[in-house]
């Protein structure tokens, strides 16, 4: 079954954005249309009350409802209407029988629109008075209209915008002692609507491009600073995986000193160190197979021959060869087995300041009872170059420096004879703490004497059946987990060998 190809974050970041921006953008939408409405309804509360207030005050002075009436009216209670534009009232038949603009009243209760006179080329002149007229003859009758045929027993609420103006009316049913007498229209001029209409929606879309702007930036950022070393590292870890040929450099993300960088250095180290582990359990299950197949072989041939032989010195002799042979592959699995032990472990423990002096001291008394208990005379002696009150102190684990002495000592003793003197020195340098083993034995054989850090290397002791080759492999292995470097070399102008071990010191 074919996977299925997934989104990259960027994408998924980006539709989950947009979808934002829809649903806001519906949302605000909603909200515009709804703006002018309400500010709308508002201003046609305060006409209800305006409304509400005329048709007491007719009550209250007892108005005769008609033209004559209504006039007389108007001018008695022009406060009634200081703060609106202009006032109509309307028989029962929608006809006009009284209106604010047409009476004779003070221009600082009501403001009647200025007559223009308008110049043509020919030098004549026309009044738009004639205009003004026209149009207000359609406006009575479009409430005449409405009157007739579209009120009902609510308020009715009109607006609409002349040229640049915006206009709000509400009209209303007057009820003099339970009857319908006529209608009264309070129209209010009302641009404050439309400018505060305009001034949200300019404020949304500014706020909307500055969101956008905001987001578009984030997203580039995002995309070259995070995702695509994301997408690197994915791609490396899945060419480490599918074993591909192809190389794919991540270095360059290690300039960065952020959590990218980090990640990226930590997942490259991490990647070197098991394919250095799997390269060296194949190399090393390989070598293990080899070392294996000889004694495997000698003891083969001594079975076969010791099943053949009669004489007892050659029955003996081909025993001895077979006891050797299995304690050699003893040994070999042995310490196979446990240096994967050591292995696995060495990842989980946690260095700890150590004062490298104090383990020395400990490891060497323990060499020189056993020395003393198997009654030979070999003898150890500690040399520090350096008198020190802070000590040697280093950063590492303690049981697998020990792990490293020991198993150097022990190298030097297997080629040591009586009456030898083998000799730990220990000084320090201005980054590191140096130990030096000195033996008096016949020393190195081979040019390079680094070789004896190989896996079963093949220069031994001859009592390699409690050898299997593997130690100063473990040893090179925990010096270099501590950031050290272990090197062989033979005497100078005298015989023996000497291994030293370079530690960082502690800071």
């Amino acid at each position: 079954m074919k996977q299925k190809k997934t989104a990259s974050i960027l994408k998924k970041f980006l539709f989950f954005n947009f979808a934002t921006f829809s649903i806001l953008g519906l949302l605000t939408i909603f909200y515009l249309k709804a703006i002018q409405p309400n500010l709308v309804k508002k201003r046609t509360v305060n006409h209800k009350i305006i409304i509400s207030n005329t048709v007491d005050h007719l009550k209250r002075l007892d108005v005769d409802y008609s033209s004559e009436g209504i006039r007389t009216f108007l001018l008695s209670t022009r406060f009634l209407f200081q703060s609106l534009d202009r006032v109509q009232f309307y028989d029962s038949g929608g006809e006009l029988i009284g209106d604010t603009n047409i009476l004779d009243l003070d221009q600082n209760v009501f403001s009647r629109s200025d007559i223009i006179i308008e110049e043509t080329i020919d030098g004549k002149t026309s009044s738009s008075e004639k205009l003004l007229n026209i149009q207000e003859e359609k406006n009575v009758n479009l409430i005449k209209k409405i009157i007739l045929e579209k009120y009902s027993d609510e308020p009715l609420t009109l607006s609409e915008k002349v040229k640049n103006d915006f206009f709000v009316r509400t009209l209303s049913k007057i009820s003099l002692e339970n009857e319908n007498e006529g209608y009264i229209l309070v129209s209010e001029q009302a641009n404050d609507i439309l400018n505060a209409v305009k001034e949200r929606k300019d404020f949304i879309t500014r706020t909307v491009f500055a969101v956008a702007l905001v987001i578009l930036i984030f997203s580039l950022f995002l995309n070259k600073y995070i995702l695509k070393p994301i997408g690197l590292l994915v791609k490396y870890s899945d060419s480490v995986k599918k074993k591909s040929s192809e190389s794919i450099n991540i270095k360059k993300a290690f300039v960065r000193d952020d959590e990218i960088g980090k990640l990226t250095m930590s997942i490259d180290e991490m990647t070197k160190e098991l394919q250095h582990r799997t390269n060296r359990a194949e190399t090393f299950s390989n070598d293990l197979a080899h070392e294996i197949r000889n004694p495997l072989a000698s003891l083969k041939s001594a079975s076969e021959l010791l099943d053949k032989t009669t004489e007892k010195n050659e029955s003996e002799k081909l025993l001895k060869i077979i006891n050797h042979d299995v304690e050699r592959i003893e040994r070999l699995i042995t310490d196979y087995s446990q240096m994967l032990k050591d292995e696995a472990s060495l990842s989980r423990e946690k260095m700890s300041k150590i004062n490298l002096i104090d383990i020395v001291n400990n490891v060497v008394e323990d060499f020189k009872q056993d020395l003393n208990n198997q009654s030979k005379k070999i003898d150890i002696k500690i040399i520090e170059k350096i008198n020190t009150k802070n000590g040697f102190y280093i950063l590492g684990i303690e049981n697998r420096l020990e792990q490293v002495i020991a198993n150097l000592l022990d190298n030097s003793i297997s080629f040591s004879q009586d009456n030898q003197k083998i000799e730990i020195g220990i000084e320090e340098t201005s980054k590191n703490l140096v130990m030096t083993i000195k033996d008096e034995g016949p020393g190195f054989s081979e040019t390079s004497p680094q070789k004896i850090f190989k896996r079963f290397y093949s220069n031994r002791p001859k009592s390699f059946g409690k050898h299997s080759g593997l130690g100063l492999n473990i040893v090179k292995n925990i010096v270099e987990l501590h950031k050290g470097t272990i090197a062989a070399s033979n005497r100078l102008n005298t015989r023996g060998a000497q291994v030293e071990v370079l530690l960082p010191k502690f800071s």
